[in-house]
């Protein structure tokens, strides 16, 4: 449940500007559909992608290249550093600003990807979780190198046994994140994000997702696109940013699926034909977890991103919500 000021509920939603949200689980089709409203509306894309903020990880991460972004304006690609961090507070802060610019430009914000967590936090807020804190950061990955990430999923178990309950014993980041919140405020997180969230997002969303109507052609999908990343030279990428930058397996960006898998073969530790093999599992339990986020949000109409003239049922659609008039207006 989310809450917004009396001033955002008391407001006429048709005198907004209008914002398009283009979800989906990867390999959906979300970038070309993306590139197809451009071509019959003034849209800039916003791209909604955890792994797309970071410089120099192109392949793996599916980003646009250089011509697409010419031809169209992209926004929230190539941020930071492979060793940085970035946050969904920070992504909500930074869509704000770039939907502003964008509608100042009279232009309509496209925002496009399959971060959900993103997703979720600028369309129904951000629980009130403390902000990072380096020193206990620093102490929590003391003990786990000590003891392992188990030892601390125990902890956290036991202080915290609900958001246990959902995280994975190896899920190094979100244990640690867990963790930290449970020492600084002395609750669990859990807790805290019962709370309700405040927000404002003033703008008339229209919510749009590409879904599978086949999910094993989606897998197809997600295959084939992992072996042309491999054959434009996705290991050579991860080689290029690990002599470049100082990483390990458990840094933000190098968990990205794909990015992992291709580490753990730097270091010897798995097979190719292993890590094409644990790469795709990755993926397509990545889309199953995009797909049930998406399930419970509310006012999205759907497609299956398989279904035939897919560009022109979208296009239908967006002009049924009169986005044109809303421009002209």
């Amino acid at each position: 449940m989310t809450e917004q000021s009396s001033e955002f509920q008391n407001q006429d939603f048709a005198f907004f500007p209008p914002a398009i949200v283009l979800m989906g689980p990867t390999a959906s089709g979300k970038s070309s559909i993306a590139l197809e409203i451009a071509r019959n509306l003034p849209v800039e894309i916003v791209s909604v992608d955890s792994a797309q903020v970071y410089r120099y990880m192109d392949i793996g991460t599916a980003k646009p290249d250089t011509h697409t972004m010419a031809a169209v304006p992209h926004h929230l690609i190539n941020l930071i550093e492979p060793h940085e961090r970035y946050s969904a507070a920070q992504f909500v802060s930074d869509a704000l600003a770039a939907m502003r610019e964008i509608t100042a430009r009279g232009n309509i914000p496209l925002l496009a990807g399959g971060t959900m967590l993103y997703f979720r936090a600028l369309l129904e807020g951000l629980s009130e979780l403390p902000s990072a804190d380096a020193s206990l950061r620093r102490l929590i990955e003391t003990k786990a190198e000590e003891f392992g990430w188990p030892a601390l999923h125990n902890e956290l178990l036991r202080l915290d046994p609900v958001s246990a309950a959902r995280i994975q014993p190896t899920d190094s980041q979100r244990i640690q994140r867990a963790l930290e919140v449970c020492h600084l405020t002395g609750k669990p997180m859990s807790e805290i994000l019962k709370k309700p969230r405040h927000f404002y997002l003033p703008y008339r969303v229209i919510r749009i997702a590409l879904t599978p109507g086949d999910r094993e052609i989606l897998h197809q999908r997600i295959a084939q696109r992992f072996e042309r990343m491999l054959e434009m030279g996705l290991i050579d990428e991860v080689r290029a940013i690990r002599d470049k930058f100082c990483l390990n397996d458990e840094s933000p960006s190098m968990r990205c699926v794909g990015y992992r898998q291709a580490w753990m073969y730097l270091d010897n530790k798995i097979s190719l034909g292993k890590m094409r093999e644990m790469a795709l599992a990755a993926t397509r339990q990545l889309a199953k977890r995009q797909l049930t986020w998406l399930r419970p949000m509310e006012g999205i109409k759907e497609f299956d991103c398989l279904m035939e003239n897919l560009p022109e049922h979208v296009w239908e659609y967006l002009r049924s919500t009169g986005l044109k008039a809303a421009l002209a207006s």
